[in-house]
């Protein structure tokens, strides 16, 4: 008896040459060790786990931040043939692509079409100049653009932390603890500016986030944010 072992397409988007790398990933290898899908420039790698509790995690190289990203999903949705994407958590910019190869395709070659126009847009040739390469985190347009989104989402509730979590995302029990009360004429949440970018936290709880602030492009897709989490 021969078994239809499980299989999806992953494809991801090189941040350093912006090349689309797609490879075929099946149940049985993934279950007997991690998989990487590596770009041909070798700048850039997508790695991903299969959980013991049947979920899968993945490390996803970002176009717009310095680190990559983590997600973790189920694997029935993994290894669905409709196209599944997973989004920038900064931007509308989808990082990740899994489902039936021709829907893959499709849907990499669309994006890249958006990415294109946005470069143009930006008057940015050059792939790495993404991150940064040459960062210039002073700059005021730069950091009014995002500290702006910051407050927009603070003040409409929209920033999700420990002691306020999303109530559209499952929560463990202990999540909703009583983190004490708080000034509500005062933001609970704290930004500060560093080497890396703006990191937010909340005084409360302490959970953080950084958040790219080193080209006018990032500071451009965070304005497309509907929501932050912090962790």
């Amino acid at each position: 008896m021969v078994l239809n072992e499980k299989r999806t397409t992953v494809a991801y988007r090189c941040p350093a040459c912006g090349g689309g790398i797609l490879s075929a990933v099946g149940l049985f290898n993934l279950s007997a060790d991690m998989v990487k899908l590596k770009c041909t420039c070798g700048k850039s790698e997508l790695k991903i786990f299969y959980n013991r509790d049947g979920t899968v995690r993945l490390s996803v190289p970002c176009l717009i931040c310095a680190q990559p990203h983590t997600f973790t999903v189920k694997s029935s949705l993994f290894f669905s043939d409709e196209l599944f994407v997973l989004p920038c958590p900064y931007s509308d910019i989808n990082v990740c692509f899994t489902g039936e190869m021709n829907r893959v395709k499709a849907e990499l070659a669309r994006t890249e079409l958006e990415l294109l126009d946005m470069l143009e847009e930006h008057g940015i040739t050059d792939f790495s100049a993404l991150h940064g390469d040459e960062k210039d985190l002073g700059d005021p347009q730069i950091l009014d653009i995002v500290l702006f989104v910051i407050d927009d989402l603070d003040a409409e509730g929209k920033i999700y932390c420990r002691c306020h979590p999303d109530p559209a995302l499952p929560t463990e029990a202990d999540s909703q603890a009583d983190y004490g009360e708080w000034d509500l004429d005062q933001s609970r949440y704290e930004a500060e500016i560093t080497d890396e970018g703006i990191k937010l936290t909340c005084r409360v709880c302490g959970a953080s986030r950084m958040i790219p602030a080193d080209s006018m492009l990032s500071a451009h897709a965070f304005l497309n944010a509907d929501s932050l989490h912090l962790e």
